[in-house]
């Protein structure tokens, strides 16, 4: 279900411009200097309507958080509640992930938040999933050694498929779950991470690792037209079945 359009969008985004870096290729290898000082720098991929990005950044002030979003309609409320937070430490992009290289300087950044992103469920759409290993290796080229993806998803098959992709792209997997809620609520919930917990729906989580090459290899060239592209059988284990997902019903 698309995201309904937003009344008078223009004029809500101007309210809320502080909070929009709208040329974030000028602040490449620098977007520390907002905040004036040291900071760890970590991105959320897809934060829609901004819960998990502002609770996450309200808990780590520490922390300079920058949310990557391309549906305007659901940014603008991301922003509005950043600034009803009165948050200092977050700011938000219009921008393509296949581009991150663009905007973020070799190991410039500490964390990656991929919450909840579309599986692309058949096999034609492989190389669209933000855990494909191009999307991988594209994140290894702004992460340090050493930094995080941090990755959650209702949808268990993209997530089983997804465990083994980290390792080709030379990430360690560390704290994989298929039941991140089990034992109570943990950490910071997007909205849609809650209706599917309150239904009964597990969620899945890991962390994959950075690991240190002597080398990083060539890139392929953008896949056309952004995110999107064909496959390739060899980059599939598994093909991810169609079952309940968040995406079924919107953004975040």
């Amino acid at each position: 279900m698309r995201m309904r359009k937003k009344p008078n969008l223009i004029p809500r985004m101007e309210r809320c411009g502080a909070y929009q870096i709208k040329d974030p290729a000028a602040w490449r290898g620098k977007w520390r200097s907002l905040l004036g000082g040291e900071r760890a720098l970590y991105l959320e991929l897809g934060c829609g309507k901004g819960r998990f990005t502002c609770e996450t950044a309200a808990a780590a002030p520490e922390a300079l958080f920058v949310a990557v979003e391309r549906v305007p309609d659901a940014m603008v409320i991301a922003m509005e509640r950043a600034k009803a937070m009165g948050l200092e430490n977050v700011r938000f992009l219009d921008a393509d992930v296949a581009d991150l290289r663009d905007y973020f300087a070799p190991d410039e950044v500490e964390r990656i938040y991929i919450n909840f992103c579309d599986p692309w469920p058949t096999n034609r759409h492989a190389k669209r999933r933000l855990t494909h290993p191009d999307f991988l290796e594209r994140y290894r080229r702004v992460l340090r050694d050493g930094g995080e993806i941090h990755f959650k998803t209702d949808n268990r098959n993209l997530f089983e498929w997804s465990l083994f992709q980290f390792p080709k792209a030379d990430f360690a997997l560390e704290e994989v779950t298929r039941n991140l809620h089990a034992g109570g609520i943990c950490g910071v919930m997007t909205d849609y991470e809650e209706k599917f917990h309150r239904q009964g729906v597990p969620i899945n989580r890991c962390v994959g690792v950075k690991l240190h090459r002597d080398r990083e290899p060539d890139l392929a060239p953008p896949l056309p037209g952004g995110t999107k592209g064909g496959w390739d059988a060899s980059d599939l284990v598994q093909e991810p079945r169609r079952v309940p997902s968040s995406a079924d019903d919107g953004r975040k």
